[in-house]
């Protein structure tokens, strides 16, 4: 037997995917984004070092001249009170930095440099070079008034136009992207990374004593987002590889649970409608609520279209022999009648003619019977299942259409899921069968239970014997036949009652009459 065990819905399946699918590419966008300002960060970490030194070498230089005083320019931030300690963090981010053009060139400045600090630059050139030689970073050092006195081919010439130049002039320390100027190609424009295309610089102040004598401006190209990435290549290869089973982990949750289980319905609709019956008994992989929930109703489709398939094969069978006998008894008397009107020797006498016309009519009689109670039973097959009714009111319709019956009901303030007029349906025909075998009093009794009512209908009629009870629910089956009885009232009777979600059912036997419980719904059936 199938359990009902818990299963995740289709909807926490689909969003469940898409969540790990989401996380993908914004994954693969920060790790793009931290190894591009990974190398600019960490370049900017160096230059800050680097010019760290060169600005404490430099500012013990200036102090070292006579008067040094006269070397020096604006007064310095004052660093908060008991700061021993004065990091500078890197924070460039490539993402929100401008990126300013290439670095102008050098101009004539406005007052030329002193020769003294000229000198101290040519002392410290070496230095530049041989850290350049090592770092890969260009050096110039500028004097308060943002000349070059150490720097190669710009001694002489000033930067102070430079806003992260002049922002250190003022005692503050600045880093600025630029654009690269290269004798290289310069990168597609599909490159993964802005890095390849920028050039670092940096603007640190030399501070002597409050003030600021001078600045450090040092450059330099960050390494490139290849180089980060193929250092890393370890660890990318397990990141590719965790992708790669998220991925793999996606599509076996949906082979698992949506796309095998359409599949096995699928196949299962071909068998059905192959006439293989066996299938249904097999519950296949049914992977989400949904999918099982289809399944099963797919199923009871299929019982359902069966049990009708099979219903209509034996009802037409009891059709078409109730409906033969009749219409053989009115041939046989319509053909006598025809050959004795053609024999003088085998007249019929007026008798005989009255009972062969007697017979023709009461056969008419039962075909018009059939007929009627056939396209009730149809009604009752399909029925308009909407509405409700308090069966208070089906009581007194009760009396008012059966009134040689005493219609005693208890009980009567509920209500259920069906119309008045079905409602009506149901019990009248209880009410003539037990009218129809010699009942006079009819005992109703309803009780709600949960979400159903069960109403207990006794007559004190002749009761049905022992050897019939098994077949009073079959079509067409009638110990009344010749009183005109066509054996369809308990059936119209119960499809009526199955279409809107009850039952009935024979209670045993008492010491007279019989008793049946029908069941119904207060709600409407799903």
């Amino acid at each position: 037997m199938r359990t009902d065990k818990w299963r995740p819905s289709l909807g926490l399946v689909v969003l469940g995917v898409l969540g790990i699918v989401a996380t993908l590419p914004l994954f693969g966008l920060f790790l793009i984004r931290v190894y591009e300002n990974g190398p600019i960060r960490e370049a900017e970490a160096e230059l800050i070092a680097q010019s760290a030194v060169l600005a404490a070498v430099t500012a013990r230089a200036i102090e070292a001249l006579p008067e040094p005083d006269r070397f020096l320019g604006a007064a310095a931030p004052r660093p908060p009170e008991n700061a021993r300690y004065q990091p500078i963090q890197p924070s460039i981010d490539l993402a929100t930095a401008d990126i300013l053009g290439r670095r102008p060139d050098a101009t004539d400045p406005a007052t030329p440099a002193d020769p003294a600090l000229l000198s101290v630059g040519a002392g410290l050139l070496p230095v530049l070079e041989r850290t350049q030689g090592v770092t890969l970073a260009g050096f110039r050092i500028l004097d308060r008034d943002g000349t070059v006195i150490a720097g190669r081919n710009e001694v002489g010439r000033s930067l102070a136009d430079l806003p992260e130049v002049a922002a250190a002039l003022k005692g503050a320390f600045r880093a600025q992207l630029r654009q690269r100027v290269s004798d290289e190609p310069a990168p597609a424009l599909t490159s993964i990374s802005r890095g390849t295309r920028v050039r670092l610089f940096t603007a640190m102040p030399i501070r002597v004593g409050e003030r600021v004598a001078g600045v450090v401006y040092a450059s330099r190209t960050p390494s490139t987002i290849i180089r980060h990435l193929y250092g890393e290549r370890v660890k990318l290869g397990l990141a590719a590889a965790a992708v790669l089973a998220a991925v793999l982990a996606i599509a076996g949750l949906f082979s698992r649970a949506i796309t095998r289980p359409i599949h096995a319905l699928v196949a299962r609709s071909h068998a059905i409608a192959r006439g293989n019956r066996a299938v249904l008994a097999e519950p296949g992989p049914l992977g989400t609520r949904e999918i099982a929930l289809l399944s099963r109703g797919l199923d009871r489709m299929e019982h359902e279209l069966h049990e009708r398939s099979d219903y209509i094969a034996t009802f037409a069978a009891h059709v078409s022999h109730e409906l033969k006998t009749p219409l053989t008894a009115i041939q046989g008397a319509a053909e006598l009648m025809r050959d004795a009107q053609g024999s003088s020797a085998d007249a019929m006498s007026a008798d005989e003619q009255t009972r062969f016309l007697d017979n023709i009519l009461a056969d008419t009689g039962r075909l018009t019977a059939l007929l009627g109670r056939l396209r009730e039973l149809a009604r009752a097959d399909n029925p308009d299942i909407r509405g409700t009714t308090r069966l208070d009111a089906v009581w007194a319709g009760l009396r008012h259409a059966h009134p040689g019956l005493i219609v005693e009901a208890d009980g009567t303030d509920h209500t259920v899921a069906i119309s008045a007029e079905n409602a009506g349906i149901v019990f009248a025909h209880l009410a003539d069968n037990a009218a129809r075998h010699g009942a006079s009093s009819l005992r109703i009794t309803a009780r709600a239970a949960g979400e159903a009512v069960t109403v207990h209908v006794e007559d004190d009629g002749e009761g049905i014997p022992e050897r019939n009870r098994a077949s009073v629910f079959e079509t067409f089956f009638t110990t009344r036949r010749e009183a005109g009885g066509t054996g369809m009232g308990l059936g119209i009777v119960r499809a009526m009652l199955r279409a809107h979600g009850g039952t009935i059912a024979l209670l045993p036997a008492g010491e007279r009459g019989a008793a049946f419980a029908v069941t119904l719904p207060t709600t409407r059936p799903v």
